[in-house]
């Protein structure tokens, strides 16, 4: 019985069957699922040694997949490796570098998948923030909640629950956001305020050229 599990997610039966011919030879075995909302069940039902996450899914987007697996304290810690055709669907979400998973653009090669797969084994051993947990239930059932600058996001029987803390309120749709796409916000918001103060000085430039050309 095969010892590793190795989970592919990917709508397109292809690239799941490339990805099994180019691994190795190995002790694993290797499980697929064609939707993002079947893959977050093996994830969950399974004990994975690595997945293999296409960011464009059905049903589930690989996005709120990840965003899924961010909001465990266990699951986080499994290798991680996200395909897609397009680097900056990625990006849009989830800030460059990406320090806790590998990124791997379609198509590839067997070099660039067993690469990707050895760095993303790499990331998962990096230490990381801890989680906070929140102690809140509704109808008995336990809540699992993530935190991001010490701000707590609920999520409740799959519903979106809402968390104060600091007087900050999160709703689900947060749950995993990082430290890291906070900083690619403020980075985008600074960039935004030195675009405009370079418009600002092109304006009193071209008003100065049309008061002298006035006079």
């Amino acid at each position: 019985m095969a010892s590793n599990k190795i989970l592919v997610i990917d709508d397109t039966t292809v690239v799941r069957v490339k990805v099994r011919e180019m691994l190795p030879p190995g002790n694993f075995e290797v499980l697929e699922a064609k939707d993002g909302l079947e893959g977050l069940n093996l994830i969950r039902q399974e004990k994975l040694s690595l997945i293999m996450l296409d960011f464009l899914l059905p049903k589930m987007s690989g996005w709120e997949v990840f965003q899924q697996v961010q909001a465990h304290p266990e699951l986080r810690k499994i290798p991680l490796v996200i395909m897609s055709g397009r680097k900056e669907e990625v990006t849009e979400k989830i800030s460059e570098p990406f320090e806790y998973f590998e990124f791997l653009g379609k198509p590839f090669d067997q070099k660039q998948l067993i690469g990707a797969i050895k760095l993303a084994m790499t990331k998962a051993k990096l230490p990381r923030p801890e989680l906070v947990p929140a102690a809140v239930a509704t109808n008995g059932t336990a809540a699992v909640a993530a935190a991001t600058n010490g701000t707590a996001a609920v999520v409740v029987n799959n519903t979106p629950a809402v968390a104060h803390t600091n007087d900050t309120i999160v709703t689900s749709d947060t749950v995993a956001a990082s430290s890291a796409e906070i900083e690619a916000l403020n980075e985008k918001i600074a960039k935004m305020q030195a675009e405009i103060e370079g418009l600002k000085k092109q304006l009193t430039q071209v008003v100065t050229f049309i008061k002298q050309k006035i006079k």
